[in-house]
């Protein structure tokens, strides 16, 4: 079994998420708790050791549980940000977040080649020229 280990960074991420933990209780671990108190192990050690933690608690980081969790051939970083995400296909570049945002302008630079700009409208002469008769009135109208 290979247990992940973290690095300095991602331990201080999961030590903060182990707050958010509902077997935490002051620093010491409810389902460990046997009549006397126990140390919440997750908060203590850099591998991740916590089933409950890995399951129920790691989900609500994505991008930590993304750098734990997942292989380097699994995970990808955000070209625009730098944040490790995983990919939905082989081709993403961008983590959910950037990925709004450049559509958006990607799709507003399309709109703006699709339609020319009000000043690259020329006045055109009608095909039909005007001509005047001997009486003084015109063709046309």
């Amino acid at each position: 079994m290979n247990i992940p280990r973290m690095n300095y960074p991602q331990y201080r991420k999961a030590r903060r998420l182990t707050h958010e933990c509902c077997n935490y209780c002051n620093g010491n671990c409810l389902l460990l708790d046997d009549g006397e108190e126990c140390v919440c192990v997750q908060s203590i050690s850099y591998s991740l050791l916590c089933r409950w933690f890995k399951v129920a608690v790691l989900p609500l980081d994505a991008a930590l549980c993304a750098e734990i969790t997942k292989g380097r051939d699994e995970i990808k970083r955000c070209a625009v940000c730098g944040a490790p995400f995983t990919p939905n296909s082989n081709r993403a570049k961008y983590c959910p977040d950037c990925a709004v945002q450049i559509r958006r302008k990607k799709e507003a630079a399309r709109q703006r080649k699709k339609i020319p700009p009000v000043y690259a409208f020329r006045a055109v002469k009608s095909p039909r020229k005007s001509r005047v008769f001997p009486h003084g009135r015109q063709a046309g109208g």
